[in-house]
């Protein structure tokens, strides 16, 4: 009887899922199994939002093995310690796992491969898991990645994407390998309390119902923020309960401009990750230095602390910053606005508000947050690395009748459409009657400040 263990990390999910089709084909019995890594509380990713979101998923996995004859084995402890004790109590000959780009997850492959190269046991590499295409199989000519997503697009979208794998109809799982009771949502505290359930099912659920109206529709009204018209599917990506191949298949097949316009945001995810493989340190470092010198939490810290608590006097900045800590989730124009005025309107590092994010958003990553992050301070990929975004102009543009404002910063929903985007006019005559402050800086204020530390104008 040969086994194999499949190490799932983030692709907690059965369909398409090529580590464990190969397991399956390669061994009689399979042990389906999740490590709870100290490790990663050590770098800060045992935010509530993700390990509750988490829970969900592990949950969602081990009731559709249990469907399928097997179950999910959970143990708590370095990974590769866990890896091969349960690959000795089972006498597996092979361990199953899904390519990583970050350098955490690069460590973890490194040590896992030394401890079981002593066993005797092979180590299973599977790249285009958690990406649809893996990184660093599309290159340019004379560097290792594309650092400007455009022409990443063009040659993205030619590449050939592998097959879909079915979710397997049966697992078997060796009786003698003993886990660990999952965990469980109930006790966690900071939850935010609109935080969306986890889990492939939910996953699933949330893409077909979207599809049905959405996806067609996704290129005129992506922007609008009010209409929250978006897939909300980034949770279910980050923790890879959907798998992005499918996702690609499924909305190339339904076909239009809407299905292009979110396959391309899809392409997006990919860039990033290639970027990060070949430069690891662009998580903590800038990936095109401009010599900012950014002021930090002793230089802004009244700055910063309204800012995360959505008080900066800026209506569109503060809704995206109160729904994110009500959903732990925000819109992606929202994002781009809420950092754009951390980093260029008050001149913060945009390291400050990455830490933020990552306390909060249920989808939060090393590879999409950092890297989005930096391509609107502009030490990023972005080829207009000075663009600054008014957020009144663009709370006009994406939210004309201040429906979004009005959601989350309720202090305003009795003033009028076209005041609710003008802080200044707010403040003329209606200080006594709105509990809502004043700007902390004019945004002339904030551009020229900008413009003088970057040298931009």
């Amino acid at each position: 009887m040969t086994v194999a263990v499949v190490l799932f990390t983030a692709d907690l999910r059965l369909h398409d899922h090529p580590p464990l089709h190969a397991a399956l084909t390669a061994a009689d019995e399979v042990v389906p199994l999740f490590v709870r890594d100290p490790g990663m509380r050590a770098v800060g990713f045992d935010a509530p939002n993700r390990l509750a979101f988490l829970t969900d998923c592990l949950a969602g996995l081990d009731a559709s093995l249990r469907r399928r004859g097997g179950r999910l084995v959970v143990r708590s402890g370095p990974v590769a310690r866990e890896v091969g004790a349960v690959a000795a109590e089972c006498g597996a000959t092979e361990v199953h796992t899904a390519a990583g780009v970050t350098g955490y997850a690069q460590r973890r492959e490194e040590r896992l491969r030394g401890l079981l190269r002593h066993s005797g046991v092979a180590l299973r590499v599977h790249d285009a898991v958690i990406t649809a295409v893996a990184p660093g199989a599309v290159t340019p000519s004379g560097s290792d990645h594309y650092s400007v997503f455009t022409p990443y697009f063009r040659r993205w979208s030619g590449e050939r994407l592998r097959d879909l794998r079915p979710a397997p109809r049966t697992v078997r799982v060796p009786e003698e390998v003993r886990g660990e009771p999952l965990p469980r949502r109930a006790g966690l505290s900071g939850v935010s309390p609109g935080l969306p359930t986890g889990g492939e099912r939910a996953g699933r659920d949330r893409f077909s119902r979207w599809a049905e109206g959405g996806l067609s529709r996704y290129e005129e009204r992506q922007d609008d923020l009010a209409g929250d018209a978006t897939s909300r599917l980034s949770p279910y990506l980050h923790f890879g309960a959907l798998s992005p191949v499918e996702l690609i298949r499924r909305a190339r097949a339904h076909g239009g401009p809407g299905a292009e316009a979110f396959v391309r945001q899809l392409c997006w995810r990919d860039f990033h990750h290639q970027v990060l493989a070949a430069r690891p340190d662009a998580s903590y470092r800038d990936y095109r230095t401009r010599h900012d010198q950014w002021r930090g939490e002793k230089d802004a810290a009244q700055d910063i602390a309204a800012w995360r608590e959505g008080r900066t006097g800026y209506p569109i900045v503060d809704a995206g910053m109160r729904q994110l800590r009500h959903e732990g989730w925000m819109h992606n124009r929202a994002r781009l606005l809420v950092a754009s005025f951390l980093t260029k309107t008050l001149y913060v590092d945009w390291r400050i508000g990455a830490r933020h994010f990552l306390d909060l958003l249920v989808d939060g990553d090393i590879v999409n947050n950092q890297l989005n992050w930096q391509w609107v301070a502009g030490t990023g990929t972005d080829t207009r690395p000075h663009r600054v975004l008014n957020p009144v102009l663009q709370g006009r543009r994406f939210d004309p009748q201040g429906a979004y404002v009005r959601r989350w910063v309720p202090e305003l929903h009795a003033v009028e459409d076209r005041l609710v985007h003008e802080p200044w006019r707010l403040q003329e005559d209606r200080r006594a009657r709105l509990d809502y402050p004043e700007p902390l800086i004019g945004l002339t204020d904030g551009l020229a400040r900008f413009r003088r530390a970057r040298g931009s104008g």
